[in-house]
């Protein structure tokens, strides 16, 4: 285990880098909004904005200011979280966000849990039983599935399980004949279940089954074949031919040393993976009617709405960057030789 003082220096580094990477990421955004249209005011403003909309977005933003001022504030807008607001709706885009945002954890959370369970059991399962027929069906089956569009996925769930086999919802996120519930967390299923409201909890299990299931079918192959790779690396790595030599139990053998070492590359793929996904949901939950942050940042898309589109981007970024961060954080504490530099991390 190592040691805090160790660690410390180690975390803080990394959130020193997460920090800089978002910040990278706020100046490319302003760089392109200069570079899409001469008059940033007209694309911030929206397509149908009036003059005195225009007006007032060029005053908001100082866009009648020298570039480096424009981007002082507009650093100063995004670091505060002051987002403004959404030109089509009227609402504040932070609330926007703060609504759709937990349906898309909800989903993506759904999917994680199903993904950890397929991806590292069929690639430890696949690298223990390495070059026999069922190795081969189940990395198949896993490079069918990786390889598999979402929209053809998401399409075919939808015919066999909602049509031919009406056995799940084909979209939504609850039934529409039950009476609103309160949120507290805003994810329906949790929400339910803290209220101890059953048919709410039903109906949003219900509903989240297949677009959950559809999203990890189609992403679990890469933890699959991570986790596969590395048991076999662990698996003819010196130190279990020791540990086997030493007379330890093959189940001891098994856990210890091949299974816990598999666990710190896959750990790495399973946290980006979960980062990439939050922003990855956008064809699942145009496809489910799913109201997420994917459904929401395709209509703004369409709509060509770029004051929503831009908090959008960076909160995406943000979920990739957290992922990152937090696999580091795991993969520091199962090899305690990447805190203290004596071997490689996940590089974020």
């Amino acid at each position: 285990m190592v040691a805090l003082r160790d660690f410390l220096p180690y975390l803080g580094k990394r959130i020193l880098g997460a920090i800089l990477v978002l910040i990278g990421v706020i100046l490319i955004v302003f760089l392109i909004s200069h570079l899409l249209n001469p008059d940033p005011a007209h694309l911030w403003a929206g397509a149908k904005a009036s003059k005195s909309t225009i007006a007032d977005v060029t005053a908001r933003y100082h866009l009648d200011q020298p570039i480096w001022v424009q981007l002082y504030y507009f650093l100063q807008t995004y670091v505060t979280g002051n987002f403004g607001i959404d030109p089509y709706t009227g609402k504040t885009i932070l609330s926007e966000l703060a609504f759709y945002f937990p349906n898309t954890l909800e989903l993506v959370i759904a999917s994680m849990v199903l993904i950890i369970i397929l991806g590292v059991g069929m690639g430890y399962v696949s690298g223990m039983h390495f070059g026999s027929k069922l190795d081969h069906i189940i990395r198949i089956f896993y490079l069918a599935c990786w390889s598999s569009p979402f929209y053809l996925g998401g399409f075919l769930a939808i015919l066999v399980f909602s049509s031919y086999i009406p056995l799940f919802p084909s979209g939504g996120m609850f039934s529409q004949t039950l009476a609103p519930i309160n949120q507290i967390t805003g994810i329906y299923v949790l929400d339910a279940l803290l209220q101890l409201n059953g048919p709410a909890l039903l109906s949003g299990l219900d509903h989240l089954v297949l677009p959950a299931s559809v999203l990890a079918f189609l992403d679990f192959g890469i933890v699959a074949r991570v986790m596969r790779s590395s048991i076999l690396n662990a698996r003819w790595s010196t130190h279990v031919k020791a540990a086997r030599a030493r007379g330890l139990a093959e189940g001891e053998v098994r856990r210890n040393h091949i299974l816990r070492n598999a666990l710190i590359d896959t750990n790495t793929i399973i946290a980006v993976t979960f980062g990439f996904m939050l922003s990855g949901t956008i064809v699942i939950e145009e496809i489910f009617a799913w109201p997420g942050i994917g459904y929401f940042t395709y209509q703004a898309i369409i709509s060509v709405n770029y004051p929503v589109l831009v908090p959008c981007v960076l909160l995406f970024t943000l979920g990739v960057i957290v992922a990152n961060f937090i696999a580091d954080v795991f993969y520091s504490l199962l090899d305690p030789r990447i805190a203290l530099g004596e071997g490689g991390g996940a590089e974020g």
